[in-house]
């Protein structure tokens, strides 16, 4: 034909028919080109049964599914003159699938239709119109087939006909390379694709990717990284240039030399240090080398802290730290008696510890009087250990002499009251030549062994004698007391226990009883009350108002991390079971699974996982969702049980809700649900997003999609990867920079100025609404621009329901009703189920979820089969047939019942042919919406 300019050698049947031949090829000139075309025109003529078949066309093995575009021109069966009751303006596509080439056999009964072809644009007798038209032909299986045309009577010319498959182009992504792969078929799992990473570049998985039946790859697996030295140029990994380097396999870019360290030529894995300067062992090769620490300055022993064998170390850091911050210093002590001096030995003391410290300061203890003690300071650093020389020192000589402290030897009572009590104690006589060296640290409390908590009380004195008042009467009470010298030490200490008397005068039993009796009275008199004041005040005041709780925007933390740990429980993965892959998100695969922790039962989870070769600030975004979920707890809100942050594979766990996406489940499940149960559903996310305004929390990406449905039908909101916290500002408004917004769902004013409230959410709740009682139609169908329109109400909407979508939608926000003021609003309707019975008007004029109601030039259809593959119920074409139902005119007098009693059961299907041919009955169906 026109590809070939001449006869391409294709079957025609019947093979001979007298005057009026079948299909043929005749020469044509169009737009001053000559060129041939397959044409058939017995209009008029009865019972006309006319086949082309082309020549055998061999499958490649993996097309499964192939597409027919055909280039044809109709002619007008009005154009013709005189009676054309017989004529055409379709023709049908036919396929029959075989391993081998059959030559010129041709049985029909072997061939299986694909379609009814209709133009969209008809010629008449002065101007001719060339119709595209593309159908799929799907389930290939075997090694090719053969196309056929048939006419019953129509006046054809075919110009071109092209048949093709779709691939996935060969590709790179995140540096592996993947094949072109020819794309699945229609309702088939999606190819999964092994890649290769480019040269110098490795993988620690291997790389794989989805081919989808569009030709469009998806879902990355297991990027590959340019190997230590190399780094990305484009789609390929390049050596690193002189002067730079890289050390392991990463995403990275090449870095400069570090600070003292010797340049490299092209792609150097690490740059050695320089001499003189050295790496720790914990140290990476992206760190600058070090230097050795200079000597500690300035060490002194504090003598105001001297007391029984113990002395204070101090000195100050050294000058020059080598450029590190891990400095670290070391105590070594000598004793000298006369002129012989040795090690300290284990006899001393050192708090915290005689070796790595980080704190510029030491205590030192048990020394022995009339001795010199020598004690050397040295500084190191994570370095030291490499460096030939010792480490840099500073070294203090200092004697020490004391005296022994203080001892109390007894402890007595002098006298006792029921709230007081007086007691006295003895010191040996050698603390009592000077007195005047320590005072007395007395601690007392109440010996009840019955009490979850201790509470002492301290008095220094400087007498050996105190009395203690405000205590409780027949009380048993603890006392310690112990020597203090002034310079800080600690004596030995004695325990006592003395108890108070429990003599009460008479008088003040009497007083005290009547305190009580007043206030019985006082309690009685206010309970007689309260049963006379029955106001709905009383419930109010007698409820303890509790402190609400605000949420925390995690990307206020300087340190991501830190709000994961605070808001997200740790999980070990050793806990987690994966089962199976039920998507793919932003960030890698989400699977189902089961938890199995310490002391808990097993639950079903889902896993968000991350996949392989992210960034840092993918990480960091990735768990920011957990941030979030952390804080929320609620039955209407998806449940966070944990993160997985401390191991390779960081994980985000959540309830597992059986039932999947809101708007795929009413899809599944189209018209099965009453409104009453729809409403309830509607009442269980209205409750969550009270929840989440009340915590000052915008969730911005309101839609059925981001609802989850468990397996009691319970709806939780999710997803919160567009959420943002509310300014704490009177108008509570959240301004982004930026980002996509999703128009279909967001209100006027976030989509003009990126204004987003509550009251926003509130909008996107009526679209939720509409959505809900649409089973998961698609919002505003496939209009490009929804500004200044409302939608109708979905077929058989409860007149309330769609009166509060409205409210939810109004132009000023601040009409908007409240989330609090929804909720109880829908408790009413659900309380009153005859709420629910006024259905609110359907008009047909508003456009519906059909892909066409008329015929491509907006005339009715000539055929009832024609009519229902147009929207896709082809299958119900013998029902109609068996009923009578031959005509267009005879559909459009059908009504619910009729349509019900040729067959058709499943409720989904019932309400599109019924809203078709409501569609049909007023033809501007696909072109009037409602205007605010």
């Amino acid at each position: 034909m026109q590809a070939t300019g001449g006869e391409l050698g294709w079957l025609t049947w019947p093979l001979d028919q007298g005057d009026k031949p079948g299909w043929e090829v005749v020469q044509r000139t169009l737009n001053g080109s000559q060129l041939y075309t397959y044409s058939v025109c017995n209009v008029g003529e009865r019972e006309q049964d006319n086949w082309l078949r082309t020549t055998f066309i061999q499958r490649q093995p993996a097309a499964s599914r192939v597409f027919v575009e055909l280039q044809f021109i109709v002619r007008d069966c009005t154009s013709f003159d005189g009676a054309t009751l017989t004529c055409k303006e379709t023709i049908n596509l036919f396929v029959s699938e075989a391993d081998a080439d059959v030559g010129t056999t041709f049985r029909k009964g072997q061939f299986k239709k694909v379609a009814t072809i209709a133009p969209d644009e008809i010629t008449g007798k002065n101007e001719l119109r060339i119709n595209t038209e593309t159908r799929v032909v799907d389930n290939l299986l075997r090694k090719g087939f053969y196309l056929a045309f048939q006419d019953n009577g129509a006046c054809v010319a075919l110009l071109s006909v092209r048949v093709y498959y779709k691939t996935c182009p060969a590709t790179v992504q995140s540096l592996a390379s993947f094949k072109e792969t020819v794309a699945a078929g229609e309702n088939k799992d999606l190819r999964k694709v092994i890649g290769e990473c480019v040269d110098n570049a490795v993988s620690e998985e291997q790389p794989w990717i989805f081919c989808t039946v569009d030709g469009e790859w998806v879902v990355p697996v297991g990027q590959c990284q340019c190997k230590a030295g190399y780094e990305k140029v484009d789609n390929a990994c390049k050596e690193c240039p002189e002067g730079f380097f890289k050390p392991t396999a990463s995403g990275d870019s090449c870095q400069p030399c570090p600070a003292y360290t010797q340049k490299q030529g092209t792609g150097a894995e690490s740059c050695p240090c320089l001499e003189g300067f050295y790496r720790a062992q914990t140290d990476s090769e992206m760190d600058p080398c070090s230097g050795l620490p200079s000597a500690p300055r300035n060490l002194v022993a504090s003598t105001t802290q001297l007391s029984a064998g113990k002395l204070l170390l101090s000195w100050s850091p050294p000058e020059d730290t080598g450029g590190r911050s891990d400095i670290t210093y070391s105590v070594e002590c000598q004793r000298c008696d006369g002129l012989v001096c040795q090690t300290c030995g284990e006899k001393i003391r050192y708090d915290p510890s005689s070796s790595g410290l980080t704190d510029t300061r030491v205590s030192v203890s048990e020394l022995d009087a009339h001795l010199n003690y020598t004690f050397t300071v040295e500084a190191h650093s994570g370095v030291s250990a490499y460096a030939p020389q010792l480490p840099s020192t500073s070294a203090l000589t200092t004697s020490l002499h004391y005296t022994e402290p203080p001892k109390i030897t007894t402890m007595r009572l002098v006298e006792r009251t029921p709230t007081s009590l007086s007691i006295s104690w003895d010191v040996s006589p050698k603390a009592r030549v000077q007195p005047r060296a320590f005072r007395y640290e007395l601690m007392y409390r109440k010996n009840d062994a019955n009490s979850d908590v201790t509470t002492y009380t301290v008095l220094i004195l400087d007498k050996d004698s105190v009395q203690v008042s405000d205590l409780a009467p027949a009380t048993a009470y603890m006392f310690r007391v112990q020597a203090v010298g002034i310079d800080g030490s600690h004596g030995s200490s004695m325990e006592e226990q003395f108890e108070t008397s429990s003599e009460v005068i008479f008088g003040a039993a009497l007083g005290g009883a009547a305190m009580l009796f007043i206030v019985a009275v006082v309690l009685f008199l206010r309970r007689r009350g309260s049963h006379v004041r029955q106001g709905p005040e009383d419930t109010y005041f007698s409820k303890q108002l509790k402190p609400l709780k605000t949420y925390v925007d995690p990307h206020t933390y300087e340190d991501p991390n830190t709000a994961v740990m605070k808001f997200a429980a740790e999980i070990h993965p050793s806990h987690i079971t994966k089962q199976k892959v039920i998507g793919a998100g932003e960030f890698g695969e989400v699977y189902r699974g089961i938890l199995k922790a310490p002391g808990r039962k097993e639950v079903a989870v889902a896993v968000k996982t991350l996949k392989p070769g992210y960034s840092e600030k993918q990480r960091q975004d990735f768990l920011s969702e957990a941030s979030i979920m952390g804080q929320f707890s609620h039955q209407n809100i998806i449940r966070l049980e944990g993160v997985v942050t401390k191991f390779k594979h960081a994980m985000i766990i959540t309830e597992y809700m059986e039932n999947g996406a809101l708007d795929r489940f009413l899809r599944d499940h189209d018209g099965e649900f009453p409104s009453f149960q729809l409403v309830g559903m509607l009442r269980g996310i209205a409750a969550g997003m009270k929840y989440l305004s009340d915590m000052s929390y915008v969730h911005r990406d309101l839609a059925a999609r981001n609802i989850l449905v468990n397996n009691t039908m319970e709806c939780k909101v999710s997803d919160f990867g567009l959420s943002r916290v509310l300014e704490d500002d009177p108008e509570g408004t959240y301004t982004t920079s930026g980002g996509k917004i999703p128009i279909r769902w967001t209100a006027p004013e976030a989509i003009a100025y990126r204004k987003f409230t509550s009251a926003s959410d509130v909008w996107s709740f009526g679209i939720v609404m509409w959505e809900v009682m649409a089973f998961g139609e698609r919002p505003y169908w496939d209009m490009s621009n929804k500004r200044g329109f409302r939608l109708p109400a979905p077929m058989d909407c409860p007149s309330a329901v769609y009166q509060l979508m409205l409210q939810c939608w109004l132009q000023d926000r601040s009409k908007r009703p409240k989330f609090g003021d929804i909720v109880p609003l829908l408790d009413k309707l659900l309380r009153s189920p005859d709420s629910l019975k006024t259905i609110a008007d359907f008009d047909p004029r508003i456009s519906i979820r059909l892909p066409s109601t008329s015929g491509s030039d907006g005339s009715p259809f000539r055929s009832v089969s024609e009519w229902l593959e147009s929207i896709k119920m082809s299958q119900y074409s013998e029902n109609f047939n068996r009923a009578g139902v031959v005509t267009m005119d005879q559909v459009m007098q059908m009504k619910n019942e009729d349509i019900k009693n040729i067959g058709v059961r499943l409720p989904g299907h019932l309400k599109r042919i019924a809203y078709s041919i409501l569609g049909l009955k007023d033809q501007t169906s696909t072109l009037s919406v409602f205007a605010v």
